[in-house]
């Protein structure tokens, strides 16, 4: 009989094959106006010295980030710092108390594939549900919306105040 292996709720990775350049998926993660074009309401980075970037300046290794979700409250906003990206990464941040996710864009069978890891989640019980299913069904929506809007489709997230997602 063959012994069935414990999941491994620390990490885990989604891929989203997008249908375009290299540079237009990467450019599409690195300053404010871009993320708030396809993930978040606001997204705010401040320099190591508290200077606010400016919407359109990409954002650096030390920087920190302040982001707020259409669909939910003021008050729900996650607070994390920008690392420096290792090996084939392009973007590598702390991802709140959720752990540290970094995005890359790989090549396989001609087709651009944009893939995000979340590592070093908590694995009690109550981070399981949260930061790993929580967070990977949240990075799946996210990912195919960055695709919808790329692919000059729509943007799929509510964005009607009054629809709360709490």
């Amino acid at each position: 009989m063959e012994e069935k292996s414990k999941p491994d709720w620390s990490s885990f990775t989604v891929n989203q094959p997008i249908e375009r350049e290299k540079e237009e998926i990467v450019n599409a993660w690195l300053c404010q106006s871009q993320l708030e074009k396809w993930f978040l309401r606001l997204a705010e980075f401040k320099t190591p010295k508290g200077e606010v970037r400016k919407r359109e300046e990409q954002f650096h290794p030390g920087d920190h980030y302040r982001w707020q979700w259409h669909g939910w409250p003021e008050n729900v906003e996650e607070h994390g710092e920008i690392l420096k990206p290792t090996d084939d990464e392009f973007l590598r941040f702390i991802f709140g108390k959720t752990g540290t996710v970094s995005v890359k864009v790989v090549k396989e069978n001609d087709q651009n594939i944009l893939r995000l890891t979340q590592s070093n989640i908590p694995v009690d019980e109550h981070s399981r549900m949260n930061y790993y299913v929580g967070c990977k069904t949240g990075w799946t929506f996210y990912l195919l919306n960055l695709k919808s809007i790329l692919q000059n489709g729509p943007d799929l997230r509510n964005k009607r105040s009054e629809l709360q997602m709490d």
